[in-house]
């Protein structure tokens, strides 16, 4: 063999070897190494994984790092393919946040109402038909309160009011969409009146009917704002229903001029009480005024409505005013008075600007005017003043949007 001859035959040879050690390497006859890096490897790695990979599927709501939350009904875990195991909710500074698991164990929702501008960790533990856990966690942060808006409201929830109590709520920061606001805002009755809203200013919305309410009705108030936005960027929080009952219809009329007060329930006079109105000087007054709180003993300083004298210090400074209840937010009461002699009682107009009633130091006499009145009212009630020689009391003076005739309450709605 020459030369050539013998390299063509090595080159041929080291040919062969090399592919039979190249599909060596490559062929999967049980021997070599499994775990390369190919497709087919990393495709059985992950098919392995998925093997050992609970298939419960946890949701929670609102999303990881939500910065304007409701403290409402945004706070949700939901499972799919499986059931809740733990649910841990915890707010800044570790206090844990009651909740419930639903009975078919897919849910979980907090027990009660969040806290604005509180930042919130969720922590899930979920299983699914096998007994494989899921796990999952969660933050977000509810709605601060510089971005949103509660209303207080009157009358309370489960109480027994007047006839003439309206549905008054005063919202802490000034709402530019009435529309939207009123809208979330429902006003019923079983006794199967209109309401209507009306606004005072940008704060304040009331609801009454065309004429007072028909007694021993009931009357719900629901609440839907969460998330509605009152003014840009502020936005409702509040998801409440409140329900309260109408008493008896009980209005009470005051004649400044003969000094007498007919108290009438179903429109006939049960009792006539002898008052002493405000002074020439000092007239209550005219109009429908509504109860609006009720004192046994209370101080009244002339300071505080502006009766004052040459040293600044109130006219007067009583600090157990029997059996008083408020009329106006100006300060307009009808109470108890033991100060003045009972001959001015259905004779003479001697006060500030408020309806006295004869009555005893200590409200603890119960033979008197004073206490007979406070005993057999309650708020909501209507005292209806006329010939005092005064203007009418300003609707928003208090409870007071009687005074205002239906079309004008109702051009103050919104919707």
């Amino acid at each position: 063999m020459t030369d050539s001859k013998r390299r063509r035959g090595l080159t041929a040879v080291s040919a062969l070897v090399g592919g039979v050690l190249v599909l060596s390497a490559c062929s999967d006859d049980g021997g070599g190494d499994k775990s390369g890096g190919g497709k087919e490897s990393q495709s059985q790695v992950d098919e392995a994984a998925a093997k050992k990979t609970s298939e419960a599927k946890i949701r929670i709501a609102p999303e990881n790092g939500s910065d304007n939350a409701s403290i409402n009904s945004d706070a949700k875990v939901t499972v799919s393919e499986g059931t809740l195991a733990d649910v841990t909710m915890k707010a800044d500074g570790g206090a844990a946040v009651e909740g419930r698991i639903s009975a078919d164990r897919k849910t979980w929702k907090p027990s009660k109402q969040l806290e604005r501008a509180t930042t919130y960790k969720i922590s899930v533990t979920a299983k699914d038909s096998e007994g494989r856990k899921a796990h999952e966690n969660s933050s977000f942060t509810t709605v601060s309160k510089a971005n949103s808006f509660i209303g207080s409201f009157t009358p309370e929830d489960g109480s027994t009011v007047g006839v003439g109590m309206p549905v008054s709520i005063n919202f802490d920061k000034a709402i530019t969409d009435k529309k939207a606001v009123q809208s979330g805002v429902e006003v019923s009755s079983t006794g199967g009146q209109k309401i209507v809203g009306h606004w005072f200013g940008n704060q304040r919305l009331d609801f009454r009917p065309q004429d007072y309410w028909k007694e021993n009705s009931t009357v719900t108030l629901k609440l839907s704002l969460d998330g509605v936005e009152g003014a840009d960027g502020v936005y409702g929080v509040q998801q409440k229903t409140v329900t309260f009952k109408i008493g008896r219809n009980q209005v009470s009329v005051v004649d400044a001029k003969t000094k007498q007060m007919k108290i009438m329930r179903d429109g006939k006079v049960v009792k006539t009480i002898p008052i002493s109105a405000g002074s020439p000087d000092n007239k209550t007054y005219n109009g429908k005024m509504v109860i609006s709180e009720k004192f046994k003993e209370t101080r009244m300083n002339g300071a505080t409505v502006g009766f004052t004298d040459s040293d600044g210090k109130g006219e007067y400074d009583i600090k157990d005013v029997p059996h008083a209840m408020r009329l106006s937010s100006s300060g307009t009461f009808i109470h108890g008075n033991y100060w003045g002699a009972p001959s001015i009682f259905g004779s003479a107009n001697t006060s500030h600007g408020c309806i006295g009633l004869r009555d005893a130091k200590g409200a603890g006499d119960k033979s008197t005017p004073g206490s007979w009145f406070f005993e057999n009212s309650i708020t909501g009630d209507v005292v209806d003043v006329r010939n005092t020689g005064d203007k009418v009391v300003a609707p928003d003076n208090g409870l007071n949007g009687w005074n205002m005739s239906w079309s004008q309450w109702t051009a103050g709605s919104a919707v």
